[in-house]
């Protein structure tokens, strides 16, 4: 009798369909047409800093400076704007400042060979500094008149699609062609699932790992002008939220392994479904933030156990540097 042996891909669907259908029915206005764009438009930014994190993660690492990454290259473009420069001198600034950060991570952890737990740690507290020390005037950065036209990116729609879904879609399908359809995106599954062999069989490791980091935070940076385009502003402290506890908890719940070399943007999509439907659904249940929080450290408590037993390290790919 032939086993049939379930992914965890196929069970986090299984769930996100089955907690969809229970919302539906039991819960008053979840289907409605204006929920359902809510719950879209509330994780399309969770969705692309997911993306950001797969591709790290798929290459077996972490990344915990891309809150950073969101926010201060974002809250700089709308200082740079208010305080008199051009949009486009102050987007540059920004796409410059994620280049530098990933480049910052990417060194200390390819070529320093610091663990990328404390690597990203230290860049991102670093630049969350930077931001709150010499950049921002307000905690809030405001939007102002040298934006208009900006917003777009945020807000509005596309032949009835909010905007910010569009963004989140178009981050998929480049994501997905980098990492199936590119050489580089081989590479990078390739380390991930065994750094050494890799590096044996002649694939350039190090730099290939540099263009991770880079590519992650010119990602988060993405993504933050689209959450500033939304809400016409960049609360820069959001570094100090829990959201990248669910940009790991879309990553890991979604079937993409911590050791490495698995997954890809399907994951993150069905990740980004499920974590979505269920806070949705505790907001219409008017379930405390505390209460959130504590059920979502449970779900990704389960979802990292969940990942050790589906994809176990041994000792030819647990390698010191790992997460």
């Amino acid at each position: 009798m032939k086993r049939v042996r379930v992914s965890q891909q196929e069970i986090v669907f299984a769930v996100f369909a089955a907690l969809f259908l229970t919302f539906s029915v039991f819960l008053n206005g979840f289907l409605s047409a204006d929920n359902m764009l809510t719950l879209l438009q509330n994780v399309a930014v969770l969705g692309i800093l997911g993306l950001a994190m797969a591709i790290v993660v798929i290459g077996r690492g972490i990344d915990l400076s891309l809150i950073a990454a969101l926010a201060v290259p974002a809250g700089l473009v709308l200082q740079m704007v208010q305080n008199g420069h051009s949009l486009p001198a102050s987007l540059l600034a920004a796409g410059l400042l994620a280049i530098a950060i990933g480049l910052v991570n990417g060194w200390l952890i390819a070529y320093a060979e610091v663990p990328p737990l404390f690597a990203t740690l230290a860049t991102g507290l670093f630049v969350a500094g930077l931001g709150q020390a010499a950049l921002f005037q307000l905690d809030v950065v405001q939007w102002s008149d040298g934006m208009a036209g900006f917003e777009r990116l945020g807000q509005g729609s596309i032949l009835g699609i909010p905007t910010s879904i569009v963004m989140f879609v178009i981050a998929c399908v480049v994501v997905f062609v980098l990492l199936r359809q590119t050489r580089w995106g081989a590479y990078i599954y390739a380390i991930g699932d065994n750094p050494f062999a890799a590096r044996v069989t002649g694939i350039p490791s190090r730099p290939i790992i540099v263009l991770q980091y880079v590519l992650a935070a010119l990602i988060g940076c993405f993504a933050g002008l689209v959450l500033a385009a939304s809400v016409n502003s960049m609360p820069t402290r959001i570094f100090n939220s829990t959201l990248i506890y669910d940009v790991i908890l879309v990553v890991v719940l979604g079937g993409i392994g911590l050791s490495g070399g698995r997954g890809g943007v399907v994951n993150v999509i069905i990740g980004t479904l499920l974590i979505g439907t269920m806070l949705n659904g505790m907001t219409i249940l008017n379930v405390p933030y505390a209460g959130q929080n504590l059920i979502k450290g449970l779900v990704l408590l389960i979802a990292v156990i969940t990942d050790t037993l589906l994809n176990p390290r041994n000792e030819e790919t647990a390698q010191q540097g790992d997460i």
